[in-house]
């Protein structure tokens, strides 16, 4: 047990406060989990987004148009700015939208935003699809997860499959199917007037009141077959943002944050488990563990990734307490690059690990690792400071001839010697140099020369 004052926290204690921690932070989470805003019926719903096209984005969007719908809300604007993202959540965010009951309207918006990639094919499937000045929309070309057009052998399947899904979204809206074909084959991207005057997006509006203003009246046709016609000019705007949870989400759903968090993780757990009784790592390491796999839920991972990175952190903690030479420790670096790299393998580039983040990581704890070896050895290198191995060296004064046995005085207590060379007289200052069980080896000390 470890005392600090007049209070003191045991292995047990510690666990509780860990694990009252870990239940607090997830009672705040499922507290903070945001519903609908509560708007009265015909109301204009308001969703932002501005983050690449991922799980946390769906899973906002979804929310967004449930509680729209639960509302009878007259219309649904989604307010998009997107660089892209991942195919599999622009195809829910798709499926979504063209099965809404509600008018959903996608605004690339503000000035300067973008509907890029996946942002493509969740504006097209708008019922009402709509930019601001200055935006643009486009380049939808799939990609590898290193940023470069995809090899030969997959390019013809993935590009007919996204072909074959851009077109089918153009049917459903009436829009210009080969304009935005042209947006996966050959990479095009479009000013918003290019986008009006191609029929890709319907108008463009300045700002939400204009865009109110132009969809009032406008009849779209819903997924159940009902013709509605949207009331916008006087109706009430209500703006359901991201939830707490949601922006949360959002701002960690990063590989790289879930890199640190779980290596940070692992580490502090390792030292509570050799350390039990200190409070700090146990409770700091169970949370960011939490939070990294918390993290790693919205993004696609492997799992051998976060195996290896936990494993790695294994290596670096026995490299301290097992004299392996640097075996464990090198072995670390290896199964934390090899664990980085395979961690968001498979995923486009808004979603993979940062190689100079992975590289600086590894070179840090290769470095911690180098500094605590150097240490370990000069530590084992240093003479005792116990016993009575650190009387070698010491000076004596013989009590008796030594011949080559005798008697010396040494911090008030007399041992027997063994001279190493010639014979010492009493009263003659010796210098110890081995010690053997209870006799010491000692040799005469060497005059200055002058004296």
């Amino acid at each position: 047990m470890t005392a600090f004052g007049s209070i003191s926290f045991s292995p047990v204690r510690s666990l509780r406060l860990t694990i009252a921690a870990v239940f607090i932070i997830l009672g705040v989470i499922g507290f903070a989990c945001g519903g609908g805003p509560g708007a009265a019926p015909g109301a204009v719903h308001v969703l932002t987004t501005d983050s690449v096209v991922g799980p946390v984005m769906e899973r906002y969007l979804d929310r967004g148009i449930d509680a729209a719908e639960d509302e009878d809300a007259s219309a649904v604007v989604i307010r998009l700015d997107t660089p892209g993202g991942l195919l599999s959540s622009t195809r829910d965010i798709v499926q979504r939208i063209l099965g809404a009951e509600v008018p959903l309207v996608v605004y690339v918006s503000p000035r300067g935003a973008r509907a890029a990639s996946a942002g493509t094919f969740i504006t097209a499937a708008a019922n009402v699809a709509v930019m601001a000045p200055g935006t643009n929309i486009g380049a939808a070309s799939p990609i590898t997860t290193g940023g470069e057009d995809v090899p030969t052998t997959l390019e013809k399947k993935i590009e007919e499959d996204t072909r074959a899904l851009i077109r089918s979204i153009a049917d459903v809206r009436g829009r210009n199917s080969e304009a935005l074909e042209e947006t996966v084959t050959e990479a095009r991207s479009y000013t918003a007037r290019e986008a009006v005057e191609k029929n890709i997006v319907d108008f463009i509006a300045g700002d939400l009141d204009e865009l109110l203003d132009s969809i009032d009246g406008r009849e779209v046709t819903l997924n159940s077959g009902r013709q509605v016609t949207i009331q916008a000019a006087d109706a009430e705007v209500v703006f359901n943002n991201m939830s707490l949870t949601e922006r949360f989400l959002d701002l960690i759903a990063d590989p790289n944050i879930a890199l640190l968090l779980l290596s940070l993780g692992s580490l502090a757990i390792f030292i509570e488990i050799v350390n039990p009784g200190v409070i700090f790592p146990g409770v700091f390491g169970v949370i960011a563990m939490i939070l990294g796999f918390f993290s790693l839920s919205v993004i696609p991972f492997n799992e051998a990734g976060v195996a290896l990175i936990i494993f790695a952190f294994v290596l670096f903690g026995l490299e301290i307490f097992v004299p392996s030479g640097g075996i464990l420790g090198g072995g670390g670096v290896v199964a934390l690059i090899l664990g980085g790299l395979l961690l968001t393998s498979g995923n486009p580039p808004e979603f993979q690990i940062s190689r100079w983040l992975l590289i600086g990581l590894a070179a840090t704890m290769g470095a911690m690792v180098v500094f605590v070896l150097v240490n370990l050895v000069r530590i084992r290198r240093m003479p005792a400071q116990v016993g009575v191995e650190t009387m070698v060296g010491h000076e004596a004064v013989a009590r008796s001839v030594l011949n080559p046995e005798g008697l010396v005085f040494l911090e008030g207590e007399t041992w027997s010697a063994e001279s190493e060379e010639g014979i010492i007289q009493p009263g003659e200052r010796v210098v110890i140099t081995e010690i053997h069980g209870l006799r010491l080896k000692v040799r005469k000390q060497q005059q200055p020369e002058g004296e």
